[in-house]
């Protein structure tokens, strides 16, 4: 157990709080929501870095690093779908994306094939925590400013498919291959 390991561990300590202050309408949830889920994310961004930059990267950080961003992100969607910010339909294809990749990379990683995480993958998973954020604050914060977290998410979706669409392209054949014996 290192301190990048448990900057991850904070992060899934930290999902029942925004469940918690996204679903019940008290007095300033929404901020409290959106602090806890931008603590969240920045731990995101400072546990791999802070691993590699000390060389502390472990088996255990390497595998609960992605399980900690899908359940950062599903939380929230699932959540924001409860209180009607996101439609379920984009709900379900943003999250069923990340299943798909997670368990098509789990596959390919099986039979010795690494995939890396692709510019238009990084690029979604950037503008999708951008934009939960901005559902997160919702119209009583944001005012008219709203519309670019539903424009956002329009994207996010846009991406989330794409991004999809180009590991199973470009990496398919070989996975596939792989798996028939060829």
């Amino acid at each position: 157990m290192n301190a990048p390991t448990v900057l991850t561990l904070l992060r899934i300590v930290l999902i029942p709080f925004l469940i918690v202050s996204i679903r019940l309408p008290f007095e300033g949830h929404e901020f409290i929501a959106l602090g806890i889920f931008l603590l969240a994310s920045f731990t995101d961004t400072v546990d791999g870095f802070w691993a590699r930059r000390t060389n502390k990267v472990t088996a255990l950080g390497q595998l609960l690093d992605p399980i900690a961003d899908k359940l950062l992100v599903v939380s929230a969607f699932i959540c924001l779908v409860e209180t009607g910010t996101v439609p379920a339909w984009m709900a379900v294809v943003i999250v069923g994306r990340e299943i798909a990749v997670t368990g098509f990379r789990a596959i390919a990683a099986s039979k010795g094939l690494v995939i890396p995480a692709s510019w238009p993958g990084k690029i979604k998973m950037a503008m999708e925590t951008i934009i939960i954020a901005l559902l997160i604050a919702g119209e009583s914060v944001l005012g008219d400013a709203f519309v670019i977290a539903r424009v956002g998410l329009w994207l996010v979706l846009g991406l989330a498919v794409y991004s999809a669409a180009e590991y199973f392209w470009k990496y398919g054949p070989p996975v596939l291959r792989e798996s028939s014996g060829k």
